[in-house]
């Protein structure tokens, strides 16, 4: 497959619902992750891959980046309880609308540190 890829980062709060009380999270040992239940703050490193259908700027990466920052343009994003596969899945829906019929893969790290890569078929 032909693609390119962009990257950005953008500061946001998000927290995960019940992780301060479920057992599976909230361990109490060397483990415990309760923390997360609460409102916290990360940078969020975004690399965007996308099809490209030949090699002369079928998509300028310059454009579609400022495009995809666009789509984040408060000063702290406000994701909620969205988890990194969430935050990928909601924006790989934006490209597929914009840019259809193409292969998207999507990676999406807190603080650099942890994350997910997801990638996304063509839908038929």
């Amino acid at each position: 497959m032909r693609s390119i890829w962009v990257t950005f980062s953008k500061e946001g709060i998000h927290f995960y619902p019940g992780a301060d009380t479920n057992p599976a999270t909230a361990t109490g040992d060397e483990y415990d992750v309760s923390f997360l239940g609460y409102k916290h703050r990360h940078i969020f490193h975004f690399k965007v891959w996308i099809e490209v259908f030949h090699d002369d700027r079928d998509i300028e990466f310059i454009q579609f980046k400022r495009w995809l920052e666009s789509l984040y343009n408060e000063d702290v994003v406000q994701l909620n309880n969205k988890s990194c596969e969430m935050i990928a899945d909601n924006l790989a829906a934006e490209i597929q609308s914009r840019y259809p019929g193409r292969y998207v893969k999507i990676s999406v790290a807190e603080d650099n540190e942890n994350g997910c890569e997801m990638d996304y078929p063509v839908n038929n």
